[in-house]
């Protein structure tokens, strides 16, 4: 341990005699130095997601095939980029130390790493969910617009757990193989393009109400002339 004489980490003991330092003096210099990380985090993660949505919030015009008018559109599908870039800006931080971690234990998992990022999504499955649900005023009520693109997240959250539960539990007791890491990064693809197909009503054999919503938005923004071509659709 650092705390104890012979141990280290990857930053501490500074220097081979800290060891033998008052705890107090140890405790405020770790305590200083644990608040610098948190704030150099913040500050990379807030840039970080302002870029996120500098890119997400670009448009471009394009023609529209049935009526032949310019219209202003997304570049980016708004539920391809929650689950890529958004979810990569919240969760860099945990994903950063677990990948430090690993490389520092010669890919032997530690104390932090794998805990971090179960804890992460088990705080966003429970806790947020709660927020928003006890946020809301008393006599009003909220409807969730696409219940498509919820039911396949709500789907894959749950999967991921128990397929956590299957590589480190019972198919490979205690050791996650490559192959088994290939497969888990592969399923991010195949859940992207799942939600996607929901998003764009692709298994409700047409297009997403909330997709034609935000088209006549961005039309309404772009020009009453173009708002006009989509009041009909």
């Amino acid at each position: 341990r650092i705390c104890e004489p012979g141990g280290g980490g990857m930053f501490f003991p500074l220097v081979e005699a800290e060891q033998y330092w008052s705890t107090g003096l140890r405790a405020a210099i770790y305590v200083a130095a644990l608040l610098y990380l948190f704030l150099g985090v913040n500050i990379v993660s807030d840039k970080f997601v302002a870029s996120i949505e500098v890119i997400t919030s670009k448009k471009r015009r394009v023609r529209e095939k049935h009526t032949g008018r310019i219209i202003t559109v997304a570049v980016w599908n708004g539920t391809v980029a929650n689950l890529t870039l958004m979810a990569l800006g919240s969760s860099a931080p945990e994903i950063l130390l677990s990948v430090v971690e690993t490389v520092a234990n010669n890919f032997h998992s530690g104390d932090l790493g794998p805990s971090t990022i179960v804890g992460s999504a088990a705080f966003n499955l429970f806790m947020i969910i709660a927020v928003c649900i006890s946020s809301i005023p008393s006599p009003e009520t909220r409807k969730i617009k696409e219940n498509g693109v919820f039911v396949v997240t709500a789907i894959f959250s749950l999967f991921a757990y128990l397929w956590l539960v299957l590589i480190c539990q019972v198919m490979t007791p205690d050791v996650v193989e490559i192959w088994e890491g290939v497969v888990t990064l592969m399923l991010l693809p195949v859940l992207i393009v799942v939600s996607y197909l929901a998003d764009i009503g692709y298994f409700s054999g047409g297009k997403a109400p909330h997709a034609l919503e935000h088209r006549r938005h961005l039309a309404a923004q772009d020009g009453p002339t173009n708002a006009a071509a989509y009041g009909g659709m």
